[in-house]
């Protein structure tokens, strides 16, 4: 036995257990004990003495679950740890191998999990702390993590490949729960042994991590794999290599192989992991193969022959056995390796490499080549791919991914976002098909997402060591960090985008400053690797026409260069596609600027990049006058380059395959052509219905004198078409049907407007009158949908054919498909916003392309509906009585009190002062209505002023926007009026009651009642989030605390005469300012009041001092949601809060029929206090809701369906 070694530090403290079985590691080579189960099995225990006297009456048989052993027959388990550390080893293993819940499952004894590993633990700690007082050697504990009986990457069903029967996180759960119990019992370190599925592995380690994080001190960590025969893989596929890849994010102590093999079968394998890590190598083999009978034959000095060839050798660090092994071998053992030098890991193992894993590893070293991400694989990327996954045939767009392989991709890319498909569920199915598809599983998975749960979905998949593509800093450092820890936990690198709070880098010195600031943050505060971290410094569009767009791609070239210089150990990648993004269609052109970009950008130090791996062309093989226009291109060194690019594509056979995506480039949209300024073309519009009026009566009398000489009575009409459009009845928005109105009417469309409110039979009335050839309709409010149904249906009943155009801001393409294409079967057409008015208008117009037009949109929205309707089949909630358990839970005895507010009641603003409002404007929402958005650094409001783009008219507008304000303020052209109103309250379930005063045992009988609807969609199983609803804000009856509900309602008025006049005068422009202008002062009334609340009329948060730009981005305690919005999606609510507070009688402020607010310059909304309460989103919600709902607010499910038809879960047709 060796002496007595005491640890200790330079400074004379204890060290801790790592550095201490380090110290050790490097003096000598340690003995780990042997096989657990032989020793049981040589006791030749039978069904009682598995029961022992607690579990007698148990239901199941418990011979041969080994770990109840340490409960029902303890002094059986402590024997065999004494006969192990007497027999010289200084680790033993708990009792353990099958402790988790999982495993115990079998025996149905799952829920003893937490005890039996901490009694294991403990009997393990007991047998080696009484040894180690009796030699006077330390000996440890390892506390055992075996596979389960589960695995992640393996379907149990031949059937179904994508099938599995256990998740990642409740591995993840399982594990948390067992380490609990074995550090709680005393171990010293964690053995995560036996691996035979990787991704297993990882969900250990991922729950080890997090314990270590938030409650326990860390511990070493050993990590032992099993190799199953002479192939070198796990039984999951992957090699030892890449196996030692995608588990060394843990920075394990000790990392090797156990079970399957005997010595002689496992030294290559043990070899080639000593070769792949810096970490110790624990190596236990079995006692050789088994036998004929399951039994081992090689004698303990056999095995100890072997493992003393193993350390002579220098491959380990520890040694011990596994099955067939006794104390005897464990003896051997120790003294073969007693005087032999343990091994010296290597303190460089690819010191310089990014190092990847599928199934095989994949090393980026400094000489490797360009590495190619395969970009198929994704919905946005991929028309083809995305078809087959919202189609849901999951298996032949797995073709693709091996196709892409085949190709030569070395890494492939997985996006699957897209509105109308469940991102979390697609990604978890389609990497589940990959696992089973050895072909495609032995390359790294770049998991692509704009929803971080959707790269966690991918991540819980996949046992290699993968990309996540990506995180940045937009939403600040605490997101950004928050991720970038996840990521780590489970082992993956990390794409950082050029990206941060202020918008998207474009500028060499934006990137770079970016890149170098997330470099820090990840290096000193989260722990990464640099070789883990790449950077995506943003490949943007050139050939777009505008002059700022030129320098994109030598930007980024000279920012790869200055990353690689600056940042060592950083990756730099790309989407390269977003390059030529000018030029779709026209794939010649496209590839050789990928060519020519590349060439350039790998010279410079671009590594990788998002590419289709097939049609990469060589430099050297471009045209040489493609060539050099692609140079010019790229280095902006031709103003002309674009169109020469596109004459080339004219001209050249091959390049100009799809000519007529020109002819599209140039009546595409105004927005896309990017060749005028909404604002320009409004206010040019009151010159130009200036001049033609006083043209008309020349033109009309040159036009009557013309016919007369030609004999002819034949009208001409001079208009390309006539457009009706109206607001539709019960909704009062009506600044983007304007906006629509106007750019139409420059583009030579009668435009017949009809204004707001307009009922169904008016519209189409006044649309057989004109003879109108499209109808236009427009809503901002969520019931103004089922109008726009309604109207479809009356347009089908009367036989119109009349082309329909649908136009919003509550609107959408999927709505407009799935909700009213199919009432109407002529052409339905969702509308985004003006810029695309004037070309669908020509289209639907043009009798040369018309048809095919329409065929076009008949097959784009039969794709919408169908992926809609496969979607629902994947759509996952909790059901109501399961949400509101996981709701948001206040203790509310611990809390500081509601504050009273000042009054109870209401109290009326009449005649407010707006110059109290100017300051409390965002003009964000303003520059949208003009469509003048600024590019990074120069979005929001006052940066917009700086845009080189929009900042000369962005302030020329706003300026003109002040002067218009001041003189309206003058004259009272504009006034303001509101209420606000408190009530005691307190919250019943998802309901909230309100009483005049507060609630006694006399006054138990509610004024009103708020009816909340309550999230139900399934989040991630990983996720705390709680499951809102807006009563969780509010103390419940009986909790013995007093709470309080607040409402308020404001209004501009005047806007609607003063549009009028100037209508009436010709002049758009200052019509849509003056209803811009209302909007503005009616959000800023709402916010100022909101603060006025806060500090002095309720009080709760007295010393709140915040500038206009903190409360515009919600910085404030306390909310004010409101109905018909994403927390309280249900618009009839407004009946509740009109009649509690008597706001039409006291404001003026009324509803619609459609419960929209008149004048449409209103806001209102309810007031909570609690620090606690947030603005969300109710979101998506199962019938069962709506019907609970219904019988609560005593409505017909059918009504309620109606006011919620956007957030049903399901479909009601």
């Amino acid at each position: 036995m060796p002496p007595t070694i005491h640890q200790s530090s330079a400074s004379g403290r204890a060290l801790s257990l790592r550095d201490e079985l380090s110290a050790l590691l490097q003096q000598r080579i340690l003995v780990l004990d042997g096989g657990m189960g032989t020793m049981i099995q040589q006791r030749n225990l039978e069904e009682e003495d598995f029961r022992g006297q607690e579990f007698t009456d148990h239901p199941r048989s418990l011979k041969g679950n080994n770990d109840i052993l340490s409960i029902s027959q303890p002094h059986v388990i402590y024997s065999i740890h004494r006969e192990y550390l007497e027999a010289g080893a200084d680790i033993i293993e708990t009792n353990t191998f099958s402790s988790t819940s999982i495993a115990q499952a079998d025996y149905g004894m799952e829920d003893l999990a937490y005890r039996l590993n901490k009694a294991s633990a403990e009997l393990a700690r007991r047998a080696a702390d009484d040894v180690s007082t009796q030699t006077g050697c330390k000996r440890f504990v390892a506390g055992a993590l075996g596979p389960t009986n589960k695995t992640l990457s393996v379907s149990p069903s031949v059937e179904r490949p994508d099938y599995r029967n256990i998740t990642f996180d409740e591995l993840v759960e399982a594990y948390a729960e067992q380490v609990k119990g074995l550090l709680d019992g005393g171990a010293d370190v964690l053995l995560v042994e036996t691996i035979f599925d990787t991704a297993n592995a990882k969900a250990a380690l991922f729950a080890i991590d997090r314990l270590f994080e938030e409650c326990y001190e860390p511990r070493p960590v050993f990590i032992s794999g099993t190799i199953v025969d002479k192939s070198g893989r796990t039984l999951s596929g992957q090699t030892g290599e890449a196996f030692v890849i995608s588990l060394s994010h843990a920075q394990p102590l000790c990392i090797g192989l156990n079970c399957a093999l005997g010595a002689t079968e496992m030294r290559p394998f043990i070899e080639a992991i000593g070769k792949s890590t810096g970490a110790f190598v624990i190596c236990y083999p079995n006692a050789g193969l088994p036998n004929t009978f399951g039994g081992y034959d090689e004698t303990p000095d056999v095995t100890a022959s072997h493992m003393k060839e193993f350390a002579v050798d220098g491959l380990v660090n520890i040694v011990g056995g596994c099955c067939g092994t006794t104390p005897d071998h464990i003896r051997a053992i120790a003294e073969s390796v007693r005087h032999v030098k343990p091994r010296v890991p290597p303190t460089d193992v690819y010191g310089d490499y990014m190092l990847l894993s599928g199934l095989e590893p994949f090393r980026i070293g400094p000489y490797t080549n360009f590495v190619n991400i395969g970009e198929r694989c994704n919905v946005a990327g991929s028309r083809k791919f995305a078809k087959l996954i919202m189609a849901g045939n999951y298996e032949e767009a797995l073709s693709i991914a091996k196709a892409q392989v085949e190709m030569g991709a070395q890494v492939l890319d997985i996006n699957m976002d897209e509105g109308m498909l469940d991102g979390v569920a697609a990604m978890t199915r389609f990497c589940n098909l990959i696992a089973s598809e050895p072909d495609i599983a032995k390359v790294p998975l770049c998991i692509d997402s704009s929803n971080f749960s959707v790269i966690e979905a991918g991540l819980k998949c996949c046992q290699g060591k993968c990309i996540v593509n990506s995180i940045s800093l937009k939403e600040g450092e605490e997101d950004f960090l928050r991720r970038a820890r996840q990521v780590r936990r489970y082992g993956a690198a990390v794409v950082v985008m050029a990206f941060d709070e202020d918008g998207q880098a474009t500028e060499t010195d934006q990137k770079v400053k970016i890149c170098s600031r997330a470099y820090h943050l990840l290096i000193s505060q989260v722990g990464f690797n640099p070789n883990d971290i790449i950077f995506d410094p943003n490949i943007l569009t050139i050939g777009t026409g505008m002059e700022e767009h030129s320098m994109y791609a030598v930007n980024f070239i000279r920012a790869t260069r200055n990353i690689k210089e600056s940042l060592p150990g950083a990756r730099v990648s790309g989407g390269l596609s977003n390059l030529s993004f000018s030029f779709r269609g026209m794939e010649v052109i496209r590839e050789a600027m990928h060519g020519v970009f590349l060439y350039h950008a790998i010279k410079d130090g671009m590594d990788m990049g998002i590419v289709n791996a097939g049609n990469l062309l060589v430099y050297d093989d471009i045209d040489k006058e493609l060539l050099l226009l692609c140079e010019n291109i790229i280095w902006n060194r031709d103003p002309e380059a674009t169109e020469k690019l596109l004459l080339y594509a004219q001209n050249n056979t091959k390049g100009g395959k799809k000519v007529i995506q020109t002819d599209e480039w140039r009546l595409g949209s105004v927005e896309e052509r990017l060749e005028y300024a909404l604002v320009k073309v409004i206010k040019s519009a009151r010159v130009m219905k200036k001049a033609v009026g006083h043209l008309i009566p020349f033109m009309e009398k040159e036009r009557e004198q013309m016919m007369s000489a030609s004999g002819s009575t034949e009208e001409v009409d001079p208009y390309q078409g006539t457009v009706l459009l109206a607001t539709v009845k019960g909704d009062v928005h009506d600044i983007g049907k304007n906006i629509v109105g106007v750019v139409l009417g420059c583009n030579n469309f009668r435009v017949i407007d009809l204004g707001v409110m307009i009922p169904c039979d008016r519209i189409l009335r006044e649309a057989v009158q004109n003879k109108a050839d499209i109808i236009g309709l427009s809503g901002l409010i969520t019931p103004s949908l089922d109008e726009m149904i309604h109207v479809a249906k009356e347009m089908e009943r009367l036989g119109l054919k009349t082309p329909l155009l649908i136009g919003g801001a509550t609107t959408s393409k999927t709505h407009t498909a799935v909700k009213i294409a199919p009432r109407y079967s002529s052409p339905v057409v969702h509308v985004l916003d003006a810029s695309r008015s004037v070309v669908v208008c020509s289209q639907l117009l043009d009798e040369g392309i018309r048809e095919d037009y329409f065929e076009e949109i008949q097959e784009e929205y039969e794709d919408i509906r169908q992926d809609h309707y496969d979607s629902l089949k994947d759509r996952r909630f909790l059901s109501l009585s399961r949400a509101r358990e996981k709701g948001l839970h206040i203790d509310w005895l611990s809390q500081p009190r509601p504050v009273r507010p000042q009054f109870l009641g209401t109290h009326v603003f009449d005649t407010y002062d707006l110059r109290k409002l100017l300051d409390f404007i965002d003009w964000k929402p303003f520059f949208d209505v003009w469509q003048l958005r600024g590019k990074y650094p120069n979005r929001g409001y006052p940066k917009i002023f700086n845009d080189k783009t929009v900042g000369e008219e962005a302030r020329r507008v706003h300026n003109e926007a002040l002067k218009l304000l001041n003189r309206l303020i003058d004259s009272r052209g504009l006034q303001a009026r509101g209420l606000v109103g408190f009530w005691a309250a307190q919250s019943d379930g998802d309901d909230i009651h309100l009483y005049a005063d507060d609630v006694t045992a006399q006054s138990t009988t509610p004024v009103a009642t708020f009816y909340g609807l309550r999230q139900q969609a399934e989040k991630d199983s990983a996720s705390s989030e709680p499951y809102l609803c807006l009563s969780d804000f509010v103390a419940p009856r009986g909790s013995g605390v007093q709470d309080y509900v607040g409402l308020f309602a404001v209004s501009v008025f005047g806007a609607e005469e003063l549009c009028q006049k100037f209508e009436q005068q010709g002049d758009d422009y200052s019509s849509i300012m003056v209803k811009a202008l209302a909007d503005r002062l009616a959000e800023a009334f709402a916010e100022e009041l909101h603060a006025r609340v806060r500090r002095d009329l309720w009080g709760y948060s007295c010393e709140e001092d915040l500038p206009a730009s903190d409360l515009h981005r919600l910085r404030y305690e306390g909310i004010r949601p409101a109905a018909g919005y994403p927390s309280q999606p249900d618009h009839t609510e407004k009946h509740t809060m009109w009649k509690l507070a008597d706001i039409q009688d006291k404001t003026g402020i009324a509803l619609t029929e459609s419960l929209a607010m008149t004048p449409a310059a209103s806001v209102s909304g309810l007031y909570f206090s609690n620090p606690k309460s947030c603005y969300f989103a109710v979101g998506k919600i199962t019938k069962e809701q709506v019907e609970d709902y219904a019988h609560r607010k005593q409505m017909e499910v059918a009504e309620v369906e109606r006011w919620l038809g956007p957030i049903l879960g399901y479909d009601t047709d």
